[in-house]
């Protein structure tokens, strides 16, 4: 297709680099909020996408998690809202609800000094709470596709004032089968909207949403070199069976909680033996997957940011919500699917240039 390259990744039609926060031209109290939030130089992609999205260019990137890519969009959102109208003109959709909320939290904190209201939608919680946040107004609101869909045909999110789109790990999204939600939640916005898509993958369903939703759309790539592995240590541990995994992680234990850890497996059932196991043997480990209540998973979230909870056992799923600081180890209990969740493990521990 158009701007593609034979294997998948698009070609960038926009060179502009800027390499300074403060070379952007951004409002004094959205600075003050990059700077506070510990930003100091804008990543690969910052430096790429947010003026062309702050100039209301509909753009289309490709970049990995752990590229700084949910700043791009907040700082391009906080950049062009006006912050006196309590409308909410900004919606972003995310493919799961630690993502949406990994979003807001993000949204919040870099717009902390101009009072910038961010909501999100996820299933999993009172429809009525939701209900009443937004019709008090919010000016950004972030969900899953199935809850934001159906909070417009409630008529408790109004989208006659949204004039930015954000479509977050697009590719995830439409993996999880949420094309036609997708479609129509476009359907009520403006036609002027201007529409953001970012995504890990170019897959042929990808495309088609960004030629339905786009005109003329800046394309920005950030390779995958650029992204997510420096500094980051990798070594193996050469088990000859299964069974005895289990012994090498008891043994490296101690090891894992004088910091933080996250130990992934492949399945759910995976993640409940393998915590099972450990606490069996007296060790602490906290777990967390998809087939969990929403208040349950935020509360061991919030324990693991806090550090109240060391060691946590979770599966891909969660692989791209998570975003602890403190993260120092990741292991892989299970050797992932594919070359794109074992980035998205893996990368987190060295965020934005920490070792």
């Amino acid at each position: 297709p158009l701007g593609m390259d034979p294997d998948g990744i698009i070609e960038s039609n926009w060179d502009e680099v800027v390499d300074s926060f403060d070379a952007m031209d951004l409002k004094e109290p959205l600075l003050r909020g990059i700077y506070a939030y510990g930003f100091e130089k804008p990543s690969a992609i910052q430096q790429r996408a947010i003026m062309p999205c702050v100039k209301k260019h509909d753009v289309i990137a490709q970049a990995q998690s752990g590229t700084g890519k949910t700043a791009t969009f907040s700082i391009s959102i906080l950049q062009q809202i006006d912050t006196s109208n309590r409308e909410c003109q900004a919606l972003i959709l995310a493919p799961t609800r630690e993502l949406a909320q990994q979003i807001q939290k993000v949204v919040i904190a870099l717009g902390d000094f101009m009072n910038a209201q961010c909501h999100a939608c996820i299933g999993g919680t009172n429809v009525r709470e939701d209900m009443r946040k937004l019709e008090m107004g919010v000016h950004v609101v972030v969900g899953t596709p199935g809850r934001v869909y159906d909070m417009i045909n409630r008529r408790a999110l109004r989208t006659s004032s949204i004039k930015i789109f954000v479509l977050d790990e697009a590719d995830e999204m439409l993996s999880r089968g949420f094309k036609d939600q997708i479609h129509d939640v476009f359907r009520t916005l403006n036609t002027e909207v201007q529409v953001i898509l970012l995504s890990a993958t170019m897959p042929a369903d990808v495309l088609e949403v960004s030629t339905c939703f786009m005109r003329k759309p800046v394309r920005i790539l950030v390779k995958k070199e650029e992204l997510t592995l420096e500094g980051i240590k990798q070594f193996f541990v050469n088990v000859e069976k299964e069974d005895w995994k289990m012994d090498t992680l008891c043994d490296l234990y101690d090891t894992l909680s004088i910091t933080q850890a996250v130990i992934f497996c492949n399945t759910r059932r995976k993640v409940d033996w393998l915590t099972e196991s450990m606490h069996k043997r007296d060790f602490t480990v906290s777990a967390m997957h998809g087939d969990m209540e929403q208040r349950e998973r935020d509360v061991i979230m919030r324990q693991f940011r806090t550090g109240s909870s060391r060691v946590l056992i979770t599966t891909d799923l969660l692989a791209r919500g998570i975003d602890v600081q403190q993260v120092s180890l990741v292991i892989n209990y299970d050797l992932p699917s594919n070359r794109e969740n074992y980035i998205h493990r893996i990368g987190r521990g060295g965020r934005f240039g920490r070792k």
